[in-house]
């Protein structure tokens, strides 16, 4: 029994290897002003739908409200650095096809590739489409 636990003793001591710590001799230097990477984020406007013609309304940090009269699909872009945008959009159908039987009308605010805000309608109605938010990074 004795040699049974000397024999688990040695064992135990001949498995322990060597543990290395690599402590770093200087430390890492912070960025200098100037050299911090900016991230981008891309903000996308989007209408798409039956009617013939719309009127669009957005805002942007650049250009303040934005209104377009247009037909459909609309997109309009910007990229952005800031960590927070107050985002919103309007769409109104203007016009319908006389010979649509299936109205459709969508807005959409779209965030680096993801959907952020969407509001949409399926009726004849003139009605306005509203959606807003704070995208925070």
């Amino acid at each position: 029994m004795r040699s049974l636990l000397v024999a688990l003793v040695a064992l135990t001591l001949t498995a322990c290897g060597d543990t290395y710590v690599n402590v770093p001799v200087n430390p890492t230097p912070l960025p200098t002003p100037g050299t911090v990477a900016l991230v981008r984020s891309t903000v996308e406007f989007r209408a798409m739908g039956t009617p013939t013609s719309v009127r669009i309304r957005y805002s942007s940090p650049a250009d303040g409200l934005n209104q377009v009269i247009t037909t459909l699909p609309y997109s309009a872009r910007f990229e952005s650095t800031t960590d927070a945008l107050f985002l919103s959009m309007e769409g109104m159908p203007l016009a319908f096809d006389s010979f649509s039987t299936t109205p459709f009308f969508a807005i959409q605010i779209v965030v680096n590739g993801s959907l952020f805000r969407e509001a949409t309608s399926s009726d004849f109605l003139f009605n306005a489409l509203q959606v807003s938010g704070t995208w925070r990074r």
